[in-house]
């Protein structure tokens, strides 16, 4: 049984932008999710983040307006009740070659160490194709949403042996139904 829940943040938790999201004015809560990160607090799973934001290496926007986005994310949970266990964030150009990058899945490893869990204890909720291939690299759980680029993945991801849900709703539901 899974102990520990990754999660992409753009197109998982929040609306995506193919302009990035650059700012926390432009950052909005996909209808749900931040409910759904609650629920699976409440019930004792921890939760976290592992998020490309390639717009740094871009130089579209700074690690500052990273911040702040993140201090709005983290203020909307915490007024539900809920928090993040931890978040990570890869700000490299994909010309980079890092290890942190998805699909590399240095992020996951880096996240799963840090929170005590175990590759089996661990399922990652993403939306595009390196999401399910960092996940798999890892060796955690693939879970796909349909949500952000999700739908245009699926095929993908299901060849992938990853499981599908519509939204973060839908897969804390079934999480905790099980």
């Amino acid at each position: 049984m899974a102990t520990l829940i990754l999660l992409d943040r753009d197109g998982v938790v929040n609306f995506d932008s193919p302009d990035y999201i650059k700012s926390a004015a432009e950052w909005e809560p996909i209808p749900g999710s931040l409910e759904a990160i609650v629920a699976l607090k409440n019930r004792g799973y921890q939760v976290a983040l592992c998020t490309n934001q390639a717009g740094i290496g871009r130089g579209l926007f700074t690690l500052e307006d990273l911040a702040a986005i993140h201090a709005k994310l983290k203020g909307a949970l915490n007024n539900l009740g809920g928090h993040l266990d931890g978040l990570a964030f890869c700000p490299h150009h994909p010309n980079d070659n890092c290890r942190c990058r998805k699909p590399e899945p240095g992020m996951l490893v880096d996240m799963m160490t840090n929170l005590n869990a175990t590759a089996a204890d661990t399922v990652f909720v993403g939306d595009s194709l390196p999401d399910i291939q960092a996940a798999l690299a890892a060796g955690c759980t693939a879970v796909l949403v349909r949500t952000g680029s999700g739908k245009n993945t699926e095929p993908h991801a299901v060849a992938l042996g990853a499981e599908v849900f519509d939204d973060l709703g839908a897969f804390s539901r079934a999480i905790l139904a099980s």
